[in-house]
C-alpha cells in the first residue's frame, strides 16, 4: 500500500450535550480539494481504528486505484475504557448525549469545514464492538443524518433487537454487518463473558424479516483486530464504491 498519503489533523469541539472538550481526528486524502465533494466516514473507537486498523493506510490505497469514492475520515478516540462504556452502550449514562452530539454537534461542524454531500447517505458510521452498537443506534435515531453503518462484531442486547424491529424506515439505510464464528466467549469491560455470536444471529434475522438492506456475514474468527483490520478494505469498498 505505498503511495501517496492523506493528512490527519487534530481538531478539538466544545460539546454543549456532553458537556465537554471532544477530541477528534480528521484524515484527509492526498488528493484533497474543496472543488470536490466528499463522502464523510465516522469511526467510533478513532484511535484504534487508526492505529490497529490502520484505516488511513488503507483509505489512501483505496482512493489511489480508484475503488472508493472521495472520503474524509473523522475519527473519535475515546478517553478510557469508561469513558467509552458511557458514551457507547446503550445502559450508558452519556450514551443519548453522545448520539446528540454526532447528530447535532460533530455533523454540522463537517459539513461547515468541509464540501461533503450533506444527506444521509453521504455519511456512513463505523465501529467495532459496541462501537458498532452506537454506530446502528444513532443511525436509527437519525436515519436522515446518517444513512449507512458498518458494524464488525458489534455488542447486541434486547434494547439492541427492540429498536431494530420498531424502526420505520428500514429502506433508508445501507447497513454492512460482520461477526466472528469464535465470539462465543467474549470478555467485556465490565469482566464479564458473554456469546456475541446468538445475539448477532439474532440481530441479522430481524433485519431481513423487516428488508433493511444489508450486506452480512460471518468470518472464521474471534473478538480482535486481527480480524477487523482486514476486513475493513472490503467494508469500505462495498460502502463507498464509485
Amino acid at each position: 500500500m505505498n503511495g501517496i498519503k492523506g493528512k490527519i489533523k487534530e481538531v478539538t469541539l466544545t460539546s454543549e450535550a456532553l458537556n465537554e472538550e471532544v477530541q477528534i481526528l480528521i484524515y484527509e486524502p492526498a488528493n484533497f480539494s474543496p472543488l470536490y465533494k466528499y463522502h464523510v466516514l465516522i469511526a467510533q473507537d478513532g484511535q484504534d481504528y487508526l492505529n490497529l486498523g490502520k484505516i488511513a493506510r488503507v483509505t489512501d490505497h483505496l482512493l489511489s486505484i480508484k475503488q472508493i469514492d472521495n472520503t474524509i475520515i473523522v475519527a473519535i478516540p475515546y478517553k478510557d475504557v469508561i469513558d467509552r462504556k458511557e458514551k457507547y452502550h446503550p445502559n450508558g449514562q452519556k450514551h443519548q448525549q453522545y448520539i446528540r452530539f454526532l447528530a447535532d454537534e460533530l455533523t454540522p461542524y463537517i459539513d461547515k469545514e468541509y464540501p461533503t454531500f450533506n444527506m444521509g447517505m453521504g455519511r456512513i458510521l463505523l465501529g467495532d464492538s459496541l462501537g458498532g452498537t452506537v454506530s446502528l443506534l444513532a443511525a436509527l435515531t437519525y436515519p436522515h443524518t446518517f444513512g449507512k453503518i458498518i458494524m464488525q462484531s458489534p455488542y447486541v442486547n434486547s434494547h439492541v433487537i427492540d429498536k431494530v424491529k420498531d424502526f420505520k424506515l428500514p429502506h433508508q439505510l445501507e447497513l454492512y454487518h460482520v461477526i466472528g464464528k469464535q465470539e462465543t466467549e467474549v470478555k467485556t469491560t465490565d469482566g464479564q463473558i458473554k456469546d456475541f455470536v446468538y445475539p448477532n444471529r439474532e440481530l441479522h434475522d430481524v433485519m431481513k424479516k423487516k428488508a433493511y438492506p444489508i450486506f452480512y456475514d460471518e468470518f472464521d474468527g474471534d473478538h480482535t483486530w486481527t480480524y477487523w483490520q482486514p476486513d475493513l478494505s472490503r467494508a469500505l469498498k462495498m460502502m463507498l464504491s464509485m
